[in-house]
């Protein structure tokens, strides 16, 4: 259950930061957004910076998802590693490290596109956060830093002094705040038009001119459409705070109505594990009151068990919890 609560709290503080900034988000605010109570939120986190600390973490692991195997060659933004070789020999350069920071920034900026407020969190919100938000955010843009300063290995025009770590850091720098200034425009254009323009900076010190030239005259990638607003969470819709035991009622109806049957208030106790009769009706009370649940039997002869299935809304919402608990 707890899960689910904490899931919704960094959606909430996650939305908030994007439509506010930092500064003026208080665990008032975020506990009206998720829907949870303030005891809740304090069982899960210490303070409302370290529900921000939690809430960057997570952005992070969804953008590295996403970046990490494009740019070690597993993912799919342009291609396997295998495939890179012939590639880079078509446009004019056989340069592996040229191929993944390419793919690598590729799958970065259209993660930003299709995730505005991750990616609001990751590069302009956590710049007003406290200290261990920064420094977790410092020690990321170090591993952007290292990836970028392994272009030094070979200096453009052959054999020669290899560009110091500062021009990496200059360069990272400067990518980023290109891209903290897209993001911060309130109506701004797919960062992923800029790939083209980023790889130019990112090679010119490592590989000169031609390579930066190259990069610029490629093919201008199109940029994804952005997605629609998602739908309201139906979680936050309930008129009544989900319990454990409400979750378990609701995962036994959809686990008995996927065998294709529609469960008995005596089928749906078991499966939750809810041993008291008294409350058990109380809980089927409240979902079929609330319109998650729907009984086959009303209407038959008296004395017939009850045939509990899910409606519409009670679907949205298991999949809304099956989503925010991953189960």
């Amino acid at each position: 259950m707890l899960g689910i609560q904490r899931a919704r709290i960094l959606a909430a503080i996650t939305e908030l930061v994007r439509e506010q900034g930092v500064a003026g988000i208080t665990v008032a605010h975020i506990v009206g957004r998720s829907g949870v109570s303030r005891r809740t939120f304090y069982d899960l986190f210490t303070d409302r910076d370290d529900c921000l600390l939690a809430a960057f973490e997570q952005a992070l692991g969804r953008a590295a998802a996403v970046v990490l195997p494009a740019y070690a060659g597993t993912g799919s933004v342009v291609g396997r590693a295998a495939a890179r070789a012939t590639v880079a020999r078509a446009n004019g350069s056989a340069d592996p490290w040229e191929a993944r920071i390419r793919d690598g920034l590729a799958a970065l900026l259209g993660f930003l596109d299709e995730d505005p407020a991750s990616g609001g969190l990751l590069v302009v919100d956590a710049l007003a956060a406290e200290r261990p938000v920064l420094e977790r955010r410092a020690r990321v843009v170090e591993t952007l830093i290292d990836a970028v300063n392994q272009g030094g290995a070979r200096p453009h025009g052959g054999p020669g002094r290899r560009p110091k770590r500062i021009v990496a850091e200059g360069t990272v720098g400067a990518v980023l705040a290109i891209v903290h200034s897209r993001l911060s425009g309130r109506d701004p254009k797919p960062l992923v038009g800029l790939l083209n323009q980023l790889m130019g900076m990112i090679v010119l010190p490592y590989r000169g001119e031609e390579a930066a030239e190259r990069e610029l005259g490629r093919p201008a990638p199109k940029p994804r459409k952005r997605p629609q607003p998602a739908p309201a969470d139906p979680l936050r819709e309930l008129d009544m705070r989900l319990t454990y035991r409400t979750v378990r009622v609701l995962q036994a109806i959809a686990e008995l109505g996927g065998q294709g049957s529609h469960p008995s208030s005596r089928e749906v106790a078991d499966a939750s594990g809810i041993t008291d009769q008294g409350q058990m009706s109380k809980l089927l009370w409240r979902l079929d009151h609330l319109g998650l649940i729907a009984n086959g039997a009303d209407g038959h002869v008296r004395g017939e068990p009850n045939a509990w299935s899910l409606t519409p809304r009670g679907e949205q919402v298991q999949k809304a919890i099956r989503a925010q608990t991953g189960r």
